[in-house]
C-alpha cells in the first residue's frame, strides 16, 4: 500500500515506535489521526496530522474512534495498531484485574481493531499493522504476562491467514528491544534485552511492510537469522540466552523487593 491520499489511524502515536512512525507518514499525502491517551506529547506535526485522544483499552472508545475517522474522513486504510505496554514482575498473588488490564490493550484491542477494518471495508482493500515482538517466541523471564499478549497476537494472525476472505492485508511486526522509555515504564529500572534498535530503525522497517504489503516485518535481522537458522542447527543457544536473562530478571528482583519500605 502506498500511503499517498489515504486515511491513515496510528495507536501509541506519542512516543517510541509510534512517534518515529509518525514523522514517518508525514511524509506522504495522507490524512492521520495520531491516537494517544496524553495527546499532549504527540510531537510537531503538520496540519493534515489529527491528535485524537483514546483508551484503546476500552471498546466504545474503540468505536468512537472509528466513527470520528468516518465521520470526518469517509474512510480509513490504514489502521496500525502499536498501543501497548508490559509489566516486568514476580507473579506472587492473583490479580485478574491485573492480567485483563494487559489483556485488553495488547490482545483485545488490535483484534477488534482488525475487525472493524474488515467490517468498514468490504470490497475495499485496507491494510492493519500490528506491533507484535519477538518475545512472542523467545521468552523473557520477567515479562510472563507481556509475552503471554504477544503471542497470543502472532497465533491470531498466523490462524487468520488461512482463513483470510477479503482484500485486507494484516502485517505482523516483531522487534526486538527499542531505545524508549518503553521498558522504565514496565518496571523501575527494568532489565532490557539484547540486542537493542532505535526507532526510527523499526519506522523505517514498518513502512518498507507497508509498501510491498509483506505479512511479517523482522527489524532485527539478527533475530530472524538466529530465529529461523541458528537457533534450528543449535537449539541449544536460545536456552543459555533465556538463562541470562532468567539471571538478569533475579537480580533486579531482589534489588526491586529490597527497595520496598517495610509494610511494618
Amino acid at each position: 500500500m502506498n500511503p499517498d491520499g489515504k486515511v491513515i489511524i496510528l495507536t501509541g502515536a506519542s512516543s517510541g515506535i509510534g512517534r518515529a512512525l509518525l514523522e514517518r507518514l508525514q511524509r506522504y499525502n495522507a490524512d492521520i489521526i495520531a491516537v494517544s491517551r496524553h495527546i499532549g506529547t504527540i510531537p510537531n506535526h503538520n496540519a493534515r496530522v489529527v491528535p485524537y485522544t483514546c483508551d484503546v483499552s476500552k471498546k466504545e472508545e474503540v468505536d468512537r474512534l472509528f466513527s470520528f475517522a468516518v465521520d470526518k474522513f469517509g474512510k480509513v486504510d490504514l489502521f496500525i495498531a502499536n498501543a501497548g505496554f508490559a509489566y516486568c514482575e514476580e507473579l506472587n498473588t492473583a490479580d485478574w484485574g491485573h492480567i485483563e488490564n494487559i489483556f485488553r490493550t495488547n490482545v483485545f484491542s488490535p483484534i477488534y481493531s482488525f475487525e472493524k477494518m474488515k467490517e468498514l471495508n468490504r470490497g475495499r482493500k485496507y491494510t492493519v499493522v500490528m506491533t507484535c515482538s519477538a518475545v512472542s517466541r523467545i521468552p523473557l523471564p520477567g515479562y510472563a504476562l507481556y509475552c503471554a499478549t504477544k503471542a497470543a497476537i502472532e497465533h491470531f494472525a498466523h490462524t487468520y491467514f488461512f482463513e483470510r476472505n477479503d482484500k485486507g492485508v494484516l502485517t505482523l511486526v516483531f522487534p526486538v528491544a527499542t531505545a524508549t522509555k518503553f521498558f522504565n515504564k514496565a518496571g523501575d529500572s527494568a532489565p532490557v534485552p539484547l540486542p537493542v534498535h532505535p526507532p526510527s530503525w523499526v519506522a523505517a522497517c514498518i513502512m518498507a511492510g507497508i509498501h510491498t504489503d509483506c505479512p511479517v516485518v523482522f527489524p532485527s535481522p539478527t533475530h530472524m537469522i538466529s530465529y529461523f537458522t541458528i537457533n534450528r542447527i543449535f537449539p541449544f543457544i536460545y536456552g543459555i540466552y533465556d538463562l541470562v536473562n532468567a539471571v538478569r530478571f533475579r537480580s533486579w528482583a531482589k534489588r526491586h523487593q529490597n527497595s520496598k519500605p517495610s509494610d511494618t
